[in-house]
Order: structure tokens, then sequence, then C-alpha cells
């Protein structure tokens, strides 16, 4: 679905991704992992077409994106979610106008048909929907990222999602409750995902493919066997606090 080819990409004068390639086929998910400050999360921005790369190719679904027109990205674009660290809710609307505001905005369903809509999206995001009429700055941290994902889902109706930092500064049932999340969207809806992090012990609950970007570089694209026998000295510093995280989800696997 996604293909990166030979991407170098930066912000004024400074290269943030220098020849980076990866594929990502139809039906998979994905951690990118790395230092923060390693691109990763402009690679998010690359796949959305919020950019353009300096070099190189960027295909989904076979189609070349660089360059290509704001109506026929759009198209693209229908297909995908993107959820930022923070959630990126409109503080002045309650969570219901948040999570409704495409169908408000953009269909003709009654407000009532868009309010049991928006319910239903709360319950699969596992938030009790009677929060319809709270603001954003009343929520938790971890809950403002799943009511951001339910406001996803009636957006897009996605085929992918893109996570960016989704479990940073949260405590760790919260973190927990987006990880499950996430891994319910895989497992009941089918919908891949894309998870940007620097942090291992949550990617290694998400998936078994993993990209680790370094200094703008890949320097690892593999499964979690790989992962736990890569002794590239590009990994090993980054890897050292979670070798035994890892071992253990191998084994795990293994039994």
């Amino acid at each position: 679905m996604i293909k990166f080819e030979n991407i170098s990409f930066g912000y004024n004068d400074h290269k943030v991704l220098d020849g980076v390639s990866f594929d990502i086929p139809d039906g998979e998910s994905r951690v990118i992992m790395g230092p923060s400050g390693s691109g990763k999360s402009t690679i998010l921005r690359l796949i959305l077409g919020l950019d353009c790369p300096w070099s190189g190719k960027i295909f989904i679904d076979g189609l070349n994106i660089c360059g290509m027109k704001l109506r026929d990205m759009q198209k693209i674009r229908k297909q995908i979610a993107m959820v930022f660290q923070d959630g990126a809710l409109f503080d002045s609307m309650t969570v219901g106008e948040n999570v409704g505001f495409y169908l408000l905005e953009y269909s003709d369903k009654k407000g009532s048909e868009i309010e049991d809509e928006v319910r239903e999206m709360l319950h699969f995001v596992d938030l009790d929907p009677d929060i319809i009429d709270t603001l954003p700055e009343e929520l938790s941290g971890g809950m403002r990222r799943r009511v951001a994902v339910a406001r996803a889902l009636l957006s897009t109706n996605p085929r992918l999602m893109l996570f960016d930092e989704p479990t940073t500064g949260l405590d760790p049932q919260a973190t927990e409750n987006v990880l499950n999340l996430m891994i319910k969207l895989r497992e009941v809806k089918n919908i891949s995902v894309i998870i940007v992090t620097h942090q291992i012990a949550d990617a290694l609950k998400l998936t078994s493919k993993y990209i680790v970007i370094r200094k703008g570089l890949v320097v690892f694209d593999g499964n979690i066997d790989q992962l736990r026998d890569c002794d590239s000295s590009e990994m090993s510093d980054f890897l050292a606090p979670f070798k035994k995280s890892i071992v253990e989800v191998v084994n795990k696997k293994i039994v």
C-alpha cells in the first residue's frame, strides 16, 4: 500500500531524511521507531502529502503522490486518518461536536442520527457515550486521544490510520487503553496502522514488524526475530535497554 523510494527531505537547509526506502504492503501495520528528532513524524507528513520530498518517490496504492494535484491527493487522504500526539481536538466544541464534526458539516443527516453515530463510536473507543456534552479540557490526555480516534473513524472510514507518539505523556493505565484501542482497530475494523514512537516497550505490544530511523536513515526494517538478533552499531545503544523485553516477546510467541 505504501512505498518510499530513496526519499530525501528536510526543512530549509537542514536534511531530515536521507535516502529512506521501505515498503508496507496492503493490510499490514508498522511501528516506526527511533530517537527524538530522527525524522519519524516527517514520514507521516510525507504520507499525507503535507510535504513534498526533495528527491525520491512515494507510492500509495501504486500511485506516485509526489507532485500530485490537490484534487487527486484529497481522494487518497479520504482513506487515511491521522491522530496527532495531543489529539488536536477543537477546544471550543464539545466531545460530541468534535466526534461528529464531519457529519455535522458535510452530511444531510439529522442531529439525532448524528448523535446516535457519535455515541456508538464513543462506545467503540471504550469511552462513556454520556461525555458528549463535555469539553476536551475536562478530559484526561488518554481520553482526548481516544476521542480523536472516534472523530477520525466517523470522518473518513479509513483503511489506514497514522499515529504520532500516541502514548507520550500518558500514565500506565491510559497508555494501556490507547494501545488496546490500536490493536482493536486492526482486529475488529481491519484498519492498518502506522505508529511513530520512540517508546520501544509500547511498540512491542502493537505489531511484529518495525522500521527504525536514526539520523534520517533507515537502520532497521524487519520483524521481531530480526530485531532480537540485530547487533549493528547503529542499533546497539538504542535497543540495549529493551533487549530483555524483545527476547521475552519472541519467547512468548514461540510458546
